[in-house]
């Protein structure tokens, strides 16, 4: 007899968590605070990326955050508070700011990126998605030949550790690849294993396929708590009234630490704020995806349109779009293209990461209630861990032998 499943929350991880959890054979329903699709996963850069690996937690990391502390503008802020969740959150981060953590961190990441990928190889063969899938790999720039060297050692160790190398492009050969670079830059980096699509295109896909497959998604559902008895949850407490389920799947990415007395254990995940301006495409259009690594902007062409994005802003849950940041994405880009935006600007938008201070996600069973599953906390990864994560959802719910090791992004692991 099918069982039935309640999700909570209908970002990218959600949804395919519902997708795998309906093709094991679960009745999926799915609930939504706000609209499917439209936090997180609505306009970010829409990368798919197995060669972002290493965590923001590294040698060097340290420094970087405390020069933030004093600077108005640019990729990084932390906005100087009372908030010992955030302080706790940064004193876990900088002690694991060396290599030995870092390259721990990094094993867990690409199993979860490498797995996806080609996840999603299968997923757009045998779906009918319209999400502006390209594969053309990423390209990373550098502005400096001093930041071009630099980085040179982190590309050697991608290769040496996790075989991730990227190609190498010196001068001229960096605008032959990418025509809409300008002339005079130091060279990149090119990773011809990742990929990208249109997210919120995607995500309409997404509930399309997932209503033919008899999912039912209820918006404007706020989550209130579970009704739990002998240490399992019979039921959500919701705005629309108490949904029952025989089990329970929490996907709700930067909010999840305010589950933290339902899920039965230390949620520690910060909202880093990202911003993104979309646009129709320049005349003058990069092919592939770029990556200004001095600046930390993403600059992405999809078949529609053209997207800039970045910032990691450390400011709780701040729901202001501040016009600074807007025009800092495009004075950073404005650096490396003939054309870095293009008018009129369709969308300002801006979305909460899910920050861990070790770069993983949790995908575990809650401490507190056996048949309850969080899926939550993939930092700035979350499109690319989303099958992967989805799929080992399904088979923790289904006690089947998982086809990753869940143990690093075990729940009690903080």
């Amino acid at each position: 007899m099918a069982k039935d499943v309640l999700i909570i929350g209908g970002g990218v991880i959600g949804a395919m968590c519902a997708y795998y959890l309906s093709n094991a054979g679960w009745r999926v329903t799915l609930i939504d605070q706000g609209e499917f699709g439209k936090g997180c996963s609505h306009a970010n850069c829409g990368l798919v990326c197995p060669s972002h690996i290493l965590p923001l937690a590294g040698p060097g990391a340290v420094g970087r955050s405390l020069k933030a502390l004093f600077r108005r503008n640019g990729p990084l802020s932390i906005r100087p508070r009372f908030d010992l969740g955030l302080w706790s959150w940064l004193w876990r981060f900088a002690r694991r700011c060396n290599s030995d953590d870092m390259l721990a961190s990094g094993r867990a990441i690409d199993v979860l990126l490498s797995s996806s990928r080609s996840l999603y190889d299968e997923l757009f063969h045998a779906e009918s998605l319209d999400a502006e899938w390209e594969t053309r790999g990423v390209l990373f720039v550098f502005l400096t030949r001093a930041a071009m060297e630099e980085y040179a050692h982190t590309d050697l160790l991608l290769r040496g550790a996790f075989g991730r190398g990227g190609v190498r492009y010196d001068g001229a050969a960096l605008t032959g690849l990418e025509p809409a670079l300008k002339p005079g830059l130091a060279g990149g980096w090119h990773y011809e294993g990742d990929a990208h699509l249109r997210p919120d295109k995607l995500m309409t896909s997404w509930r399309s396929v997932l209503t033919r497959r008899g999912v039912t998604v209820h918006e404007q559902c706020q989550f209130r708590g579970f009704l739990r008895r002998s240490g399992r949850a019979e039921a959500a407490d919701t705005s629309q009234g108490s949904l029952v389920a025989d089990a329970f799947v929490v996907a709700t990415g930067a909010w999840t630490p305010r589950l933290k007395l339902d899920l039965g254990c230390r949620i520690p995940i910060q909202p880093g704020k990202g911003y993104s301006m979309t646009m129709p495409r320049p005349a003058r259009c990069p092919a592939i995806p770029l990556i200004f690594e001095e600046h930390r902007v993403v600059a992405t062409p999809f078949e529609s349109g053209y997207r800039l994005g970045s910032i990691m802003e450390f400011a709780g849950y701040d729901e202001t779009l501040d016009p600074r940041r807007f025009a800092w994405l495009s004075g950073a880009a404005g650096h490396y293209l003939h054309e870095p935006s293009a008018d009129p600007v369709i969308e300002r938008w801006y979305g909460w990461r899910p920050m861990t201070f070790d770069g993983n996600p949790i995908i575990d069973r809650s401490p507190a209630l056996a048949n309850v599953v969080i899926a939550a906390g993939h930092n700035m990864l979350g499109l690319s861990m989303a099958p992967a994560t989805g799929k080992l959802v399904a088979e923790l719910l289904g006690d089947a032998r998982p086809s990753i090791d869940p143990a690093p992004y075990a729940a009690t692991r903080f």
